[in-house]
């Protein structure tokens, strides 16, 4: 038989995705994959009721369906602070995932080299190669996650394609700053660079820290690639509706590849989600409280029990230094404390490139007495964890 491809050579399955069955198996509190145990909003139900028994059940346009794009641009518009237009500078994906996979091989060929921030999202390096570019990592240091500006230059002097900035930050909850997002804008003028965006968890930013669109910057709509999804905002991860926001030229590009990549986004469901995306802004105040009370909830019990965390700017995750356990390998960790504590997290060297091995993630997108519980069983960490 003829060898497989050598570009999966590197790949293992998603650790995260795996730690979900990992969790399953041994019956813990799955807080490894971010998705919510909490019903989406009622209307958004409502409307895919409906839906159910009139007229969407074949292809929409294939960048996604005229009210949808319209509902999207008139959103986003609002929040990004331009006139974004819905049949020109916006292409519908099957989730923020394809839109990342599209936007990548829209700009990058072969040889390029692609900037990305580490701790990242593990599909970051994934997409990277699977486009045939090539990652260079920078640093985010812990307990701040805040870069080196000379670092990051000298990585600009490698003439990078791109740069994938994923803000706020999964795993580390880093909302950048507006002197970080000027360093890095003025950076990628100065080698004229593209800077990928990964903006999913926009809405979800805890005060005084503000989520800065990339793209709103000065002189930077025109070499930026905006992804984000409607799966955290409106909690439908299921759903898998995404999109790319990006000027006409960049947005001709991604049309061709997400129409050989995935012909098109779900129709129904586009239909359903055009009610969230017709909400007012006091839904987004209220998501905001919402996030903000788990946190404090979350991040009050891990005190209690005294276990050194992180403390989240923005998205919905939570980094726990396991330092004390004494335990070599943050997988091994993972699943022992599925196992005997009853808790499903994601091993942290998952997310970096350096060698790091004393994180694990927990997200908090549950009910509370989802989170409750899962406490009540961290609480006996100590006792319950095998010695390694």
């Amino acid at each position: 038989m003829p060898e497989l491809s050598n570009r999966t050579a590197t790949f293992t399955d998603s650790v995260i995705r795996r730690m979900t069955r990992i969790s399953n198996k041994y019956g813990a509190v799955n807080l490894s994959q971010g998705f919510p145990d909490f019903a989406p909003p009622q209307e958004i139900l409502d409307r895919l009721a409906e839906v159910t028994r009139e007229d969407f059940h074949q292809y929409s346009i294939t960048w996604g369906a005229q009210n949808f794009r319209e509902a999207l641009a008139e959103k986003q518009s609002r929040l990004m602070g331009r006139t974004i237009d819905p049949n020109g500078e916006i292409v519908v994906t099957c989730g923020s995932t394809e839109a990342m996979m599209a936007a990548m091989m829209s700009v990058t060929n072969p040889g390029d080299k692609v900037i990305v921030f580490s701790p990242f999202y593990e599909n970051y390096g994934a997409d990277t190669i699977l486009s045939g570019a090539e990652p260079i990592y920078v640093p985010l240091d812990p307990p701040e996650f805040s870069f080196d500006a000379d670092v990051l230059e000298d990585a600009f002097r490698q003439h990078p394609k791109a740069l994938i900035l994923c803000n706020p930050s999964n795993p580390c909850g880093k909302v950048f700053t507006l002197e970080e997002l000027q360093i890095i804008a003025g950076l990628a003028k100065k080698y004229d660079t593209f800077v990928i965006t990964d903006e999913v968890y926009e809405h979800i930013v805890y005060a005084p820290h503000k989520h800065i669109y990339f793209a709103s910057l000065p002189d930077m709509w025109e070499r930026t690639i905006s992804c984000s999804s409607l799966s955290k905002t409106y909690s439908i991860t299921g759903w898998r509706l995404g999109y790319v926001i990006a000027p006409p030229q960049i947005i001709d590009t991604v049309k061709k590849v997400h129409d050989f990549l995935t012909v098109g986004a779900a129709a129904p469901l586009q239909e359903a989600a055009v009610t969230g995306l017709r909400f007012g802004d006091d839904y987004y105040r209220w998501l905001q409280d919402k996030y903000t009370e788990k946190r404090d909830l979350f991040l009050r019990g891990l005190d209690d029990i005294g276990i050194v965390h992180t403390v989240p700017q923005g998205a919905y995750y939570i980094m726990l230094d396991i330092s004390e356990f004494g335990y070599e390998s943050d997988l091994d960790f993972c699943e022992k404390l599925a196992q005997y504590v009853g808790v499903g997290a994601v091993p942290g060297s998952s997310f970096f490139k350096e060698p790091e091995n004393r994180y694990i993630r927990l997200h908090y997108a549950k009910k509370n007495e989802t989170l409750v519980a899962a406490l009540e069983r961290l609480s006996e960490i100590r006792r319950k964890m095998p010695k390694p």
